[in-house]
């Protein structure tokens, strides 16, 4: 064990044409995954300390005494969502203000890459991290969570993916149905011979286009069959989406292979007007699929108008997650550059829970995760849905944590990430711990990794959209004052995600300004 300069023990122990071709490779690779701190102290055990001696997670009583501490506790389940953000930045580049409901603070904090370290095999490195926020007593308090990469050699299982493509009318809009169409065509030339592939197509009914089949090599007769599939799709009547996931989970099940990645992934702008339109009724029909056979939704959102809430109703429950598409940059910069070339899972069922030293602290929030909250009782219990996360994915939660008067030493927090091992499903469990003193620098100083104030920005910037003038988080900056931070960001990370943060933070001001 190690501990690092800010006073954090560290070690962790190993146990997604043009526009089309970008997203095709987001659907042959990254896409389709189910799809200063430093590196907390690592505890990969079953029996991990932070248990009490009730098998929960225990904190520390101000006496030194343990307790069951459910107050002290925090508990959610893993999310790599992305949807929220990338639908926030469409609608302020076209001069309006994303609606609240739409805004989630940890899609947009999990839309910036992080420079977390890396484990080996399967499971999670565990950074924790922070800063002062400028409010008297408030820090800012950073889990980060990673997966290994994907391997070099870009060896993986074989994949059985069934896309559910939505047809309705109002996919006929540009960079709707097109652009899908143009990716799975494309997609076709990039799977491999033993990776198969089925297709399923909705408008006011659904229908399998192509049953599960078996590519085989490249310029065979299978791959100018489902070419010739792909050349049918076109735009018609209304959406009924219940039909469209009720087909493709048969469908699904009726080619499911043992041994492969097997995965749902619906295309679609979520706006159904027929059949269902509930997401839960949806799913509750193929709970057994996905319970049975381990299929996971895959939820892909297009347009200018999308059913953002829907869709992400429908890959929380189908044990996914989602993303949002408008143009090829968003494609390139989100299955491309992000995401893995494989369709392995890292990790099944990933839930994360930070227990708080009631010594030091006074008062803690999550920022955002509403939508992921499980029980802190519920932490262990491996049949409660947690999230499926796969290589080369980072996970960032943001805690705002008061500390009590006088608190200048000892433990802040313990954050442990519980996951089972995606092919033996056995329970895995690695931890890190956070000190006052490793919370000691100034937010915005240039002290401070940019990769955490760039965390900052998103989280604050998220929730100006989603609360307007409300109570602000603390130490949240206004968005001018986020504006000019963010933009000094993008100047000292030179990245072009930091520097499209800038554009979307500057637009929401202008708006907000305008609107009064």
């Amino acid at each position: 064990m190690v501990t690092g300069p800010d006073g954090i023990r560290d070690g962790v122990r190993g146990t997604r044409r043009r526009g089309g071709a970008l997203l095709a490779a987001a659907l042959a690779g990254g896409l389709l995954l189910a799809g200063c701190g430093a590196a907390g102290t690592s505890d990969t055990s079953a029996d991990s300390k932070a248990r009490g001696a009730d098998g929960r997670a225990a904190s520390v009583a101000p006496d030194g005494g343990k307790e069951s501490g459910a107050d002290y506790r925090s508990t959610f389940a893993l999310d790599v969502d992305t949807a929220s953000y990338g639908y926030a930045r469409r609608t302020l580049a076209e001069g309006r203000l994303p609606d609240a409901g739409s805004v989630r603070p940890e899609e947009f904090v999990n839309s910036f890459r992080q420079d977390y370290p890396r484990p080996e095999g399967n499971g999670f490195s565990v950074t924790v991290d922070g800063a002062r926020t400028g409010d008297d007593g408030w820090r800012l308090m950073r889990v980060g969570l990673a997966t290994a990469q994907a391997p070099a050699d870009g060896e993986r299982a074989p994949a059985a993916l069934t896309f559910v493509v939505d047809i309705s009318g109002s996919m006929g809009e540009p960079g709707r149905l097109d652009l899908v169409r143009e990716s799975l065509a494309t997609l076709t030339d990039q799977l491999r011979p033993d990776d198969s592939i089925a297709l399923v197509t909705f408008s006011s009914e659904a229908e399998t286009v192509l049953p599960m089949t078996r590519l085989g090599g490249k310029g065979g007769a299978v791959r100018e069959k489902v070419q010739d599939a792909i050349d049918t799709l076109e735009p018609t009547d209304s959406t009924n989406l219940d039909a469209g996931i009720t087909t493709g989970y048969a469908t699904a099940v009726k080619g499911v292979r043992s041994g492969a990645t097997n995965r749902v992934v619906l295309l679609s702008d979520a706006l159904a007007n027929t059949g269902e339109t509930e997401a839960d009724a949806i799913l509750e029909r193929i709970a057994g699929a996905r319970r049975d056979h381990g299929i996971t939704l895959f939820g892909v959102g297009v347009g200018s108008d999308y059913g953002d809430a829907l869709m992400e109703r429908l890959a929380d429950k189908g044990d996914g997650h989602t993303t949002y598409v408008s143009s090829p940059a968003d494609a390139r910069k989100v299955f491309v550059q992000q995401l893995p070339a494989n369709v392995e899972l890292k990790a099944r069922d990933a839930k994360a829970q930070v227990a708080f030293d009631r010594r030091t602290v006074s008062d803690f929030r999550l920022l955002g995760y509403e939508d992921r909250a499980v029980a802190d009782d519920d932490f262990r219990d491996d049949s409660v849905d947690g999230g499926e996360v796969g290589p080369g994915h980072t996970v960032t939660a943001l805690y705002a944590v008061k500390l009590r008067e006088g608190a200048e030493s000892g433990r802040v927090a313990r954050a442990t990430v519980r996951w089972l091992d995606p092919k033996s499903r056995a329970p895995r469990e690695t931890s890190g711990e956070v000190t006052v003193s490793a919370l000691a620098r100034d937010l915005w100083s240039d002290r401070t990794p940019p990769r955490l104030r760039v965390s900052a920005t998103a989280a604050y910037f998220a929730h100006r959209l989603e609360n307007g003038s409300g109570t602000p988080y603390p130490g949240e900056p206004s968005l001018h004052e986020l504006t000019r931070q963010v933009q000094d960001l993008s100047e000292a990370t030179e990245d072009s995600d930091v520097a499209a943060l800038a554009d979307s933070v500057r637009a929401a001001a202008r708006l907000r300004d305008t609107s009064g």
